[in-house]
């Protein structure tokens, strides 16, 4: 009697990708695209619970091979299997109401997480940076069960732990030392990386500059495409990479510099080859750039009433839900056409988003960006027009690109 092992490539990756073969489309699994055929599936018993989280999927699920070929004959048929609901959780993710002050970063927090923007906090080390990316997760809408589905097949082929993906969205933070495969994917049977692992939710990359310049350049491309191709010699592999890119810096190389204690004893030639080690173009795609300055000591004895993340979170749903109901995406997602019609200004709106961009030298790209994240800031508004401090507010999160032009000048 041979038993069927509960392992990834024979039960697990009925709902994930397969790498060995051409690459399913939009991240579907073999699971997924026998449901689709009608067809039906028989899976470990280990396995048959998350196999039949798919929807309409008919899964049966065996404990040895005897009982497959039973079935099969029709000597002794296989139970079909039932889900049991994996309710949506965020049980485990810290509160907003912890941090303490820094009233911009939460307010570019609460922007980024209305529209899926990218968002970077620039700040002294012990000011929050980390804490407050950390509760992004529990004031994102609820993920949804396509998502779920999609991310579960990921963590599906990872080895990961499938009732979580399908509870929330993901939250990856590797190391500053992760190599170019381990955060986009690769290797000579192509396997997602950790761009993958965060699709429908974040990205966090913690001490940015310290991450390897080609590591960071290889992030490009996923940003835009929301997709990463991986070509080898005798097989390719496409997998999703959906993300939100939250990320922290220091502002020099001893932390310190801007800071009111006037501690920072870093060179002018120091600070910019620091700040160098993240390029141009990727910081183009970042649309939110917020410092996060060092609190004074008397702003710890603060004990008065903070928003919970449950409160930011219904407004965060609201603005989203606005968002979807006009453009059937966030609004980090709109292309350019989409932008023209939903992100149309007026003839002022349009003279003061020309002048920013004339005296920032801010690219095409940075533009656009712009232009989406002032439509998140007005649906949180719960206003339709796009209005001159939408943009003002958008454009003051381009805070790199603002002091490059002081520095310049």
């Amino acid at each position: 009697m041979l038993d069927i092992p509960p392992e990834n490539e024979i039960g697990l990756n009925l709902l994930g990708l397969e790498p060995n073969h051409r690459p399913p489309h939009k991240a579907d699994g073999g699971l997924i695209q026998a449901t689709r055929a009608g067809k039906a599936v028989i899976v470990p018993s280990a396995n048959a619970d998350e196999a039949a989280q798919v929807p309409d999927a008919k899964v049966h699920a065996a404990d040895n091979l005897l009982a497959v070929c039973a079935h099969l004959r029709g000597d002794a048929g296989l139970p079909r299997c039932t889900a049991t609901p994996i309710p949506p959780s965020l049980a485990s993710v810290p509160d907003l109401a912890d941090v303490i002050g820094q009233a911009h970063a939460r307010r570019a927090l609460e922007i980024a997480a209305s529209g899926g923007h990218n968002l970077l906090f620039i700040g002294p080390p012990g000011t929050g940076k980390t804490m407050l990316a950390s509760r992004l997760p529990g004031i994102l809408p609820p993920i949804t069960h396509a998502e779920a589905m999609e991310s579960a097949a990921i963590a599906s082929l990872c080895g990961q732990d499938v009732a979580v993906a399908l509870s929330r969205r993901p939250f990856r933070s590797p190391h500053h030392s992760a190599s170019a495969v381990a955060l986009v994917g690769g290797g000579s049977i192509p396997r997602p990386g950790e761009a993958s692992l965060a699709h429908g939710g974040i990205l966090f990359l913690d001490e940015l500059p310290e991450f390897d310049r080609r590591v960071l350049e290889s992030m490009r491309e996923p940003i835009e495409s929301g997709r990463i191709l991986i070509s080898r010699a005798t097989r390719q592999a496409e997998f999703p990479a959906r993300f939100q890119l939250v990320a922290a810096m220091n502002p020099c190389p001893c932390g310190y510099a801007g800071d009111a204690s006037d501690r920072c004893r870093c060179s002018a030639d120091q600070v910019a080859r620091y700040r160098g080690r993240v390029s141009g173009p990727l910081l183009d795609r970042i649309d939110l750039q917020v410092e996060v300055p060092r609190l004074p000591i008397s702003d710890w004895r603060d004990n008065g009433p903070r928003e919970t993340s449950a409160t930011v979170r219904s407004r965060v749903v609201q603005a989203r839900q606005r968002a979807l109901e006009r453009a059937g995406t966030c609004n980090a997602q709109l292309d350019a056409n989409a932008l023209k019609h939903h992100a149309a200004l007026g003839e002022a709106e349009r003279a003061l988003l020309e002048r920013a961009v004339d005296r920032l030298g801010l690219s095409a790209r940075a533009h656009q960006r712009i232009l989406r994240v002032a439509r998140t800031i007005a649906d949180l508004a719960e206003v339709e027009p796009i209005g001159a401090t939408h943009l003002m507010e958008a454009i003051g999160y381009r805070r790199l690109d603002r002091q490059a032009t002081s520095a310049a000048a």
